[in-house]
């Protein structure tokens, strides 16, 4: 994937709060997802960068890391070593007359000779192969954190997989790729996640969408029916003179968000009024009766 500014990718400006990061990420989530761009491959594309985005900018040690070390946050720890020990043999080699230390040399290109150049004289480290792996989950396994075993060029690695994992997402497993060459770090892992909708349930970003049938008299007169949720049965009261495809709004209890506690989508009952096809000679002449009165 292109490495792309994670602010530019969000629209927004690296003084962006969180609130402002999370409104950014659902927006463009919602805009670009799989499920509404089903052939489009530069939405599907897009999608996987602002997935990549938020997941950096709204972890404030990623985001701190990020915005010091850009392209190259993930290696901080690394350079902030290596720097350490270059001033330490910039000290000792340079004694009272001074000298250039580790710290004046661009860092970017530290990177790039650390894992993919020349080290140690004619001795070079590179960096091992990025791995490319897809999981197929039911709507049922995303709904709750669990863990799989996925092979990988006939390895076996277990991962834990966060509740609300969204269909067409990609998370990145820092060095479960390719083993590196004469001491080069190993590639990373990027998992591409397919996820399905369930017969009557349909997920839409973070909000669930149920369909419950209920007879003409209940919407009529009201009363209550029961739906099957995937946290489990949920009794529902249906207003009276409930139309067909009117929807009722159960807050909280749609989908978990990914990586965030405690927050989760809604669910939308989307009821259909299931109008009977057979009557008896009496519920006819009750019906006429009915129409007479209006």
């Amino acid at each position: 994937m292109a490495q792309r500014d994670y602010y530019e990718i969000l629209g927004l400006g690296r003084s962006a709060s969180a609130d402002e990061i999370r409104k950014a990420y659902r927006k463009l989530a919602r805009q670009h997802h799989p499920d509404l761009n089903p052939n489009d491959k530069a939405a599907h594309q897009r999608f996987q960068e602002i997935n990549e985005a938020n997941e950096v900018l709204s972890d404030p040690e990623k985001r701190k890391k990020y915005d010091q070390y850009g392209k190259d946050w993930q290696h901080a720890e690394e350079f902030e070593k290596a720097r350490q020990s270059g001033q330490q043999r910039s000290t000792y080699s340079a004694g009272s007359t001074g000298g250039a230390g580790f710290e004046d040399e661009d860092f970017s290109s530290f990177f790039s000779s650390m894992f993919g150049g020349r080290t140690g004289g004619a001795r070079n480290a590179f960096r091992g192969q990025d791995y490319q792996a897809e999981l197929t989950l039911t709507l049922r396994e995303a709904f709750t954190s669990h863990q799989q075993v996925l092979t990988v060029n006939g390895k076996n690695i277990r991962i834990t997989i966060p509740a609300g994992v969204e269909n067409g997402q990609v998370i990145k497993l820092r060095g479960h790729g390719a083993p590196g060459t004469n001491g080069g770090p190993a590639g990373d892992l990027y998992i591409t996640f397919h996820i399905g909708n369930e017969p009557r349930l349909k997920r839409a970003g973070n909000d669930l969408y149920a369909d419950a049938s209920i007879d003409l008299y209940t919407a009529v007169l009201g009363g209550e029916t029961t739906i099957e949720s995937l946290s489990g049965k949920l009794k529902v009261k249906v207003p009276a003179g409930t139309q067909p495809g009117s929807k009722l709004r159960l807050k909280g209890k749609g989908f978990p968000v990914y990586k965030k506690e405690n927050e989760t989508g809604d669910l939308f009952v989307v009821f259909n009024v299931e109008i009977p096809a057979r009557l008896t000679d009496q519920q006819k002449e009750l019906f006429r009766q009915l129409a007479a009165l209006k």
